[in-house]
């Protein structure tokens, strides 16, 4: 049984890297192996199947590529939630199983209309969360910043620009500092797991510490 699985995760994860060559460096197929990891390590903690959350893990950005190439024209979620259930379909899963996959995919996203509802979904999306805060979220946070075009590492207009609703994607005025004034210092407050929020704290820390020395050296008080 063991062995089955593992074969199955393997071809899994063959399907799911076919979707990552063009992909952004922010969202690359390392990310998708740092969810992977973060995931496995909180489903047994929260006693979640280690199964589910693997292969939605591998499977959950597989549809992200797109999405940024059509400038966030439609949902990465929802849209990779599809092409997962095709691929699961051939591949000869369950309609349970499928269902619980896809849903955890769908739902990885920070929208009200479709949270996270088992338990299995709610470990990826704290995996997914966890994994754009504390030291590799802040380097991802500079990578995407100039993915999406950002003229300037900074413009010290970020926490004036943190308060306003406009989302700053693929503006010029985006930079990865207005990403954690406006984002990411909030994201340890979203975590669904508890074993996430654990994670999230430590995270979080990181994060003060790095832009609060940043601030320092750029008023060179440091």
């Amino acid at each position: 049984m063991i062995f089955e699985t593992k074969a199955l995760i393997e071809r899994i994860e063959k399907e799911a890297k076919k979707f990552f060559t063009k992909a952004s460096l922010c969202h690359d197929w390392s990310h998708a192996e740092r969810v992977r990891k973060l995931a496995l390590k909180i489903a047994k903690k929260e006693k979640a199947s280690l199964k589910i959350v693997e292969i939605a893990a591998l499977l959950h950005d597989i549809a992200r590529a797109q999405e940024l190439r059509c400038k966030g024209n439609f949902c990465h979620a929802k849209q990779g939630a599809k092409l997962a259930r095709d691929i699961l379909k051939k591949i000869g899963l369950s309609p349970q199983e499928i269902g619980k996959i896809s849903h955890a995919i769908e739902s990885h996203r920070f929208r009200k209309s479709n949270s996270p509802k088992t338990l299995e979904a709610r470990v990826i999306f704290d995996a997914d969360k966890l994994d754009s805060i504390g030291a590799v979220g802040i380097g991802r946070a500079f990578l995407f910043a100039g993915f999406v075009g950002s003229k300037k590492m900074y413009t010290g207009r970020e926490k004036e620009l943190s308060k306003v609703s406009k989302d700053f994607t693929h503006y010029k005025d985006d930079s990865a500092v207005l990403e954690y004034e406006k984002i990411l210092k909030y994201k340890k407050d979203k975590m669904y797991t508890e074993t996430g929020k654990k994670i999230a704290l430590d995270r979080h820390r990181v994060m003060e510490k790095f832009f609060s020395r940043f601030w320092k050296e750029v008023e060179g008080k440091k």
